[in-house]
């Protein structure tokens, strides 16, 4: 017998979008498969086929876990004894061991084909859409590794640094497989100014051993087997690798102070430490420590590139998942106009983020045997850190505002999106740091400027719009004094070249509407695009429905 419906049930559930989860991340996303194939990493295709079905259904769940349970500091034991451990919700260590088994961390150092580079950037990529926190730990661990190369003595740490093992256990280097990596650069006193740093190093009888005395304000990743910190020797700044535990085993003299309150990043450890005399080895000669750790620098901040263009690769995909179902006004939100263009938009940005990422990623993996490539990748890097980051909060709000309040709580992750979204900006020298390192690569760097000019050049004759935008450039570059205070419309206007360059030669169905939108009218928000703009077909592309 069938009952009758209770009285107190006041409606029925309808209109609701299914679940986000259960995506696969690297194939509803052709831009992403075609940069990947067109910057050289077509051959890890199988390996970022598998690792994004990974990402878009057991990561993303697990990133709920990772971050509704944050980290807590454990400075002491129950019997007194200081420890300066930080335990992590299980789904952190999930995620972790799952990105370092698959080479998230290591591809780059673990292959020899041409293209590691790129297929570990698409790695990062996919990884970060399903939870941020961690790309943190494996960023730092990636590019840590040249760096330890460096010193014969540390062999046995870049060689584990880039192995596909993750072992969170608190044990001396020499027992485990695999180890990750952290960072300490910046001081309460000096912030990105790290020659103000006051940490001290002491030479003590073993070659290129020290002591160091001193704290670091931001101290990333306290949950790593080691650190690269930077400290004053007697030769100046000088960088060193920290260990957590001494060969013997025992454990290394610094204490964590607290972890940071931070606004996002939640999964995530960062922390206050001061260093007691801790054992320390020299990486790179004394006063050279800037020098040493900008190869580990440069590689991060493309990091920080790739995570915020992943970030607006969620945003955008939450976004569209959301309008393809709901209705309102009698019809699927996306098939209204406005929201349309909203979303076309959205796609356009995100692409253009993506596609720039990539070629960075290429002249990073070709630098080694082309001077070209490198200077490239020498002044790209900063151009594409300060814009990418720098778009990714309005992206993400925007695509908040198509959820309307259902992106505004937590089930749909874009609350945390837009936590996370000002990170990137922040982390590894912030927008005015990298432009003022564009200003000074242009002005002191010719092989520097001359890739960049090389490289928006082989753009010309494609479109008008974009002919007209580089003409300009091209006479503010060689006409004009590069004045400090300008540096931030130079770097933009850099930027939007060197995305619609890529997008132009690679014959991107957005290129167009890319350069209308971005250099010929340069909009105020998202949603601005001409009304004969392709929105259907850019939106198809974004992220096809049969997928």
């Amino acid at each position: 017998m069938q009952l009758p419906t209770p009285p107190f049930e006041t409606h029925v559930v309808d209109n609701q979008p299914a679940p986000f989860g259960g995506q696969d991340l690297w194939k509803t996303d052709l831009a992403l498969q075609e940069a990947v194939a067109r910057e050289g990493g077509a051959a890890f295709a199988a390996p970022l086929q598998h690792y994004g079905k990974l990402a878009g259904s057991d990561l993303y769940h697990a990133g709920f876990d990772a971050n509704r349970q944050r980290p807590v500091l454990r400075t002491h034991d129950a019997q007194g004894h200081r420890i300066d451990t930080v335990d992590f919700h299980p789904a952190y260590h999930q995620l972790m061991a799952t990105a370092k088994t698959h080479g998230v961390a290591g591809l780059s150092w673990q292959s020899s084909k041409p293209g590691a580079h790129v297929a570990r950037a698409a790695l990062s990529f996919l990884h970060h859409q399903a939870e941020a926190g961690t790309s943190c730990p494996l960023t730092m661990t990636h590019a840590a590794v040249p760096v330890l190369r460096q010193v014969p003595a540390l062999a046995e740490w870049a060689r584990k640094a880039a192995t596909p093992f993750y072992d969170p256990r608190d044990l001396p280097v020499g027992d485990k497989p695999g180890i990750t990596l952290g960072m300490g650069m910046t001081e309460k006193q000096g912030g990105s100014d790290v020659r103000a740093n006051t940490t001290t190093a002491t030479p003590l009888a073993g070659e290129g051993e020290y002591r160091l005395v001193g704290h670091k304000w931001f101290f990333s990743a306290p949950m790593s087997d080691g650190w690269l910190v930077l400290a004053q020797a007697p030769g100046g700044l000088s960088c060193f690798l920290m260990p957590r535990r001494l060969e013997c085993g025992r454990r290394n003299a610094f204490h964590l102070m607290r972890l940071k309150d931070k606004l996002g990043d939640w999964s995530n450890a960062s922390s206050e430490v001061e260093f007691c005399g801790a054992w320390a080895r020299r990486v790179g000669d004394e006063g050279r420590g800037i020098a040493t750790i900008i190869e580990m620098v440069m590689l991060t901040r493309l990091d920080c590139m790739l995570g915020a263009a992943a970030e607006m690769r969620m945003a955008l995909s939450q976004a569209l998942h959301h309008a393809r179902q709901r209705r309102s006004f009698g019809k699927r939100l996306v098939e209204h106009a406005l929201m349309a263009n909203v979303l076309a938009d959205l796609a356009i940005e995100s692409e253009a983020a993506t596609a720039l990422s990539m070629r960075v990623a290429r002249a990073v993996d070709a630098a080694p045997q082309d001077a070209g490539e490198a200077a490239f990748a020498r002044i790209a890097t900063a151009i594409g850190k300060f814009w990418v980051c720098k778009r990714v909060p309005a992206f993400v709000n925007e695509a908040q505002e198509c959820l309307g309040g259902a992106g505004y709580v937590e089930e749909s992750m874009l609350p945390r999106l837009y936590r996370q979204a000002p990170l990137n900006s922040i982390w590894e020298g912030s927008g005015n740091v990298q432009c003022l390192d564009v200003l000074r690569a242009l002005s002191r760097e010719p092989q520097a400027r001359a890739a960049l000019q090389l490289e928006l050049q082989q753009a010309a004759g494609i479109d008008a719009g974009y002919d007209a935008a580089l003409q300009a450039a091209n006479v503010r570059l060689a006409n004009a004094t590069l004045q400090e205070a300008d540096a931030r419309r130079v770097s933009a206007a850099l930027a939007t070249l060197l995305q619609a360059s890529v997008l132009l030669r690679a014959g991107s169905p957005v290129a167009q509407a890319f350069v209308r939108s971005r250099l010929c009218s340069p909009q105020l928000v998202y949603g601005m695009l001409d009304a004969d703009a392709p929105l259907a077909d850019i939106l198809v592309r974004a992220a096809p429905a049969s997928a």
